[in-house]
């Protein structure tokens, strides 16, 4: 019976080819749009190399400090990082380094801008890297503020062509390093492991930053697991009413919170605030709303469609009915010919997702990006691509039910 009903379902859609790609078109776009941006989302949120650790991972990437007449908000500096967020209960490693910033070098009356950071021994067992060359500074050569340098595959290229970087210098940011290790490039949604050129921040020009409460740098810190969030923050709220200002004629409050990277994106999308999970829930309903009412749009297109084919098979149905058959197995025909259409236009959007997702890899668009397709995101959106299909499918199958045998072999409906 079922293969009976594909064979129909074939043919219909065949019939009026117009209807047909409209279909197929509606469901297929609304797919591509869900998994490409699904994918790239997946790709800033899930944990992946550098950032293995990101599920249990949380940021200091943002905090405010305020008095009676005035406010300061941003990256906190080294000083504060440094005095009030070691040792927190729960944390397996922590890191401290700076946000990456634009520098300029100049080879050959050649300008060259790299993106740099100064970090911690720790980062490079906090995040795992891929070194294809040399290996990263450790204690030793941070606590000695010896000018090395790890830098990426493309830096490589930059400077030493198709020649081995470690072992040679470079001159950054008014500095010469000697580079000790190479890396993979790390695209720049990979916020806590993006950079050219990673120095020790022992390296830095001037020692101001080790006493500033606010500034330019992050702490990363990876939990024994996601369970210790709670006691991490809750520890890390407490130390916030000890923090000693400098100058507490102006200040005296600080405030915020380690945030997860999810609590950073809706951050980005929604705006600063103290309040992490708010932001995070709205940004979440925002995804989820928006998600469900584009998927609606294939839909509601199908609902209308199957009513004008129905109109258009009034003979046909009063014929089968006029030879016996069954309202259940009417219905089931119209709801397996929507079926058909969805998962048709569900492969058409796997592989217009694919194909839209290396044309992003390609065009350079996000640097060192790898986004791939995201078949665990693809599958929740074929299973919801179905689900419409059925619904879709339900109310004209139920129109077609009531059509009585004379008035439909009549060609009309009542």
């Amino acid at each position: 019976m079922l293969i009976n009903y594909l064979k129909i379902a074939y043919k219909v859609l065949l019939r009026r080819k117009f209807f047909t790609f409209v279909s197929l078109f509606g469901i297929s776009f609304t797919l591509v749009v869900l998994m490409v941006v699904a994918s790239m989302l997946d790709h800033v949120l899930a944990p992946a190399a550098p950032e293995v650790n990101l599920g249990r991972s949380l940021h200091v990437s943002y905090m405010s400090m305020s008095g009676e007449n005035r406010e300061s908000s941003g990256s906190p500096g080294f000083g504060f990082l440094d005095q009030y967020c070691r040792d927190l209960p729960g944390v397996e490693q922590m890191s401290v380094f700076s946000e990456a910033y634009s520098v300029v070098s100049f080879l050959g009356g050649q300008k060259i801008v790299s993106e740099m950071r100064h970090t911690d021994a720790e980062y490079w067992h906090a995040l795992d890297f891929t070194f294809v060359a040399g290996n990263p500074f450790n204690q030793a050569d941070y606590d000695a503020g010896r000018r090395v340098a790890v830098i990426n595959q493309q830096t490589q290229t930059r400077f030493f062509a198709e020649e081995e970087a470690v072992g040679k210098s470079i001159d950054v940011d008014g500095q010469t390093f000697v580079v000790i290790g190479v890396v993979k490039n790390v695209p720049p949604v990979r916020f806590a492991a993006a950079g050219d050129v990673y120095v020790p921040i022992s390296t830095a020009k001037s020692d101001v930053y080790l006493k500033r409460l606010m500034g330019s740098f992050n702490a990363l810190l990876v939990a024994e697991s996601r369970s210790r969030f709670p006691d991490i923050r809750a520890e890390f709220a407490s130390r916030l009413e000890h923090v000693e200002f400098p100058d507490n004629k102006h200040y005296d409050t600080m405030r915020g919170e380690p945030k997860t990277r999810l609590d950073e994106v809706a951050m980005e999308t929604a705006g600063p605030n103290d309040d992490a999970s708010s932001k995070t829930q709205e940004f979440v309903v925002m995804l989820a709303g928006g998600g469900l009412l584009f998927m609606l749009l294939p839909a509601i297109n199908l609902v209308n469609i199957n009513i004008s084919r129905i109109y258009e098979r009034t003979s046909e149905i009063g014929v089968r009915k006029a030879f016996g058959a069954s309202t259940a197995h009417l219905v089931g025909q119209f709801v397996v010919e929507n079926v058909f259409l969805s998962l048709v236009g569900g492969v058409i959007g796997l592989l217009g997702a694919a194909w839209v997702l290396q044309m992003i890899n390609s065009s350079g668009w996000i640097p060192h990006a790898d986004f791939h397709l995201n078949l665990r995101i693809f599958g929740y959106g074929f299973v919801l691509a179905t689900l419409f299909g059925l619904l879709s499918g339900v109310y004209p199958a139920w129109k077609m039910s009531r059509l009585d045998v004379v008035d439909a072999l009549r060609g009309g409906s009542r």
